[in-house]
């Protein structure tokens, strides 16, 4: 499958960068007598099915001072509460499934990821969550030297053009395309629209489906790069405020989006804002900017929110209990889908579970139950990027009666950008 080693400038400009990160290199894929790092025969810690071995999966995440923190913990546990279902329903191909024990916390720092990739590469199956776009990339050579797949806590492009990687819902680059074209549509966008980015491959990711878009629609189209930290968007403020786009097109973090909008709003900015999935959190609502949210904000993002009724929420919401609901556990349900279609393929394969064979059975993937949360064609991993890759995504509202901020405006689509858009190379390489 020659078409997911695709290899832009851009992502081995990263790799090179990750060598020099981690300052070595240990050794992974197998322990010595040739069985997969990972599995062991004896049951997991606490096992469910004390009769099964044990599957183990890594999680590197920003669970503490990063900027997604506050999306990052909920989506680490969906994902216990995810494996914890499959246990309960009696595991994969004779194995429970733990990602509790080698759950780390890399601050959404590309280096500290590194480190702790090399933690933990020979005592792990796959990562079950490895979390931003520039972060994964610092670990993506290694990955492919250990035979270890990754479930990406993100929604970068480039993801469609690596057998390491197995993603789900649409890119930031479609999700982008679709909100400009949603926007133009609905909101009546017709002057200026700004990308306001992290610099980095997350932004740079949006900013290009952004830029795709507002080039479609005989849109002028400018971009602002903004630097993590609430107390570090004057610049964008400003820009908001010298430049007077018709639309905004954020992606940051929610804090540094919060203080953006409600910044220019305060000083009479007045317009539409499409935010990048990753950019709301309901706790905006308590916020100063709330107000500035209900009235120009919109999330683009990949699938419905917490409340929305497929078996797939349901499942997740029965699992997850008495909790305070948000997206972050939605998209750490949803992630994790598609690890577990490969698992089950690869327990069908001659060898059974092992890293080289979830590896393939990853590739070869051609649907994926989604138990409704996104439609199975959307997991097919198996065909041309520019065939296969799935381009349409919800825009939610915020909505201070909904369960997480935010209910749906327009159902799962894709916008006439997203839809003739040439899919043949990462978005953001083409910029």
């Amino acid at each position: 499958m020659t078409h997911r080693r695709f290899m832009t400038r851009a992502l081995a400009g990263a790799a090179i960068a990750a060598l020099v990160l981690s300052g070595c290199r240990g050794g992974g894929g197998g322990d010595e007598d040739g069985a997969s790092a990972g599995i062991t025969e004896e049951p997991c810690p606490d096992a469910v099915n004390e009769d099964n071995g044990c599957i183990y999966l890594g999680a590197i995440s920003d669970l503490t001072k990063g900027p997604f923190a506050p999306l990052a913990v909920p989506i680490t546990d969906a994902q216990k509460a995810f494996w914890q279902r499959v246990n309960e329903e009696g595991g994969v191909g004779g194995y429970d499934i733990n990602i509790e024990d080698h759950i780390a916390d890399a601050e959404y720092n590309p280096e500290i990821h590194n480190r702790r990739y090399q933690e933990m590469r020979n005592d792990i199956l796959a990562l079950g969550q490895t979390l931003g776009s520039s972060q994964t990339l610092a670990i993506l050579e290694d990955m492919k030297n250990d035979d270890v797949i990754g479930i990406p806590a993100s929604w970068n492009s480039a993801w469609s053009f690596e057998d390491q990687i197995l993603e789900s819902g649409a890119n930031y680059c479609f999700e982008a395309m679709n909100g400009v074209d949603w926007a133009v549509q609905a909101r009546g966008v017709s002057g200026t629209v700004m990308a306001i980015k992290y610099p980095n491959d997350y932004g740079g990711d949006a900013a290009a489906g952004a830029k795709a878009a507002a080039e479609a629609n005989g849109l002028e189209f400018v971009e602002v790069e903004t630097p993590t930290g609430q107390d570090n968007q004057a610049g964008a403020v400003a820009a908001v405020l010298q430049q007077q786009p018709e639309l905004i097109v954020v992606t940051t973090g929610p804090a540094e989006m919060a203080t953006i909008v409600g910044g220019a709003a305060a000083q009479g900015w007045q317009g539409t804002v499409v935010g990048s999935s990753p950019t709301w959190n309901p706790a905006l609502l308590q916020s100063a900017a709330a107000p500035a949210l209900e009235a120009m904000y919109f999330q683009a993002g990949p699938w419905g929110p917490w409340g929305t009724d497929t078996p797939g929420h349901e499942a997740m919401r029965n699992a997850l209990g008495d909790v305070t609901p948000n997206d972050g556990y939605t998209a750490g349900w949803a992630w994790s889908y598609p690890l577990l279609a490969a698992l089950e393929a690869a327990a069908e394969m001659d060898g059974g579970i092992t890293r080289a064979n979830l590896v393939e059975a990853a590739q070869n993937l051609e649907e994926v139950d989604y138990e409704d949360i996104l439609p199975p064609e959307s997991g097919n991993q198996a065909g041309e990027p520019d065939e296969v890759a799935w381009r349409e995504s919800v825009i939610s509202r915020v909505d201070p009666e909904a369960p997480t901020g935010v209910s749906i405006e327009q159902e799962m689509s894709a916008g006439p950008t997203a839809e003739s858009y040439d899919f043949s190379e990462p978005c953001f390489a083409l910029r």
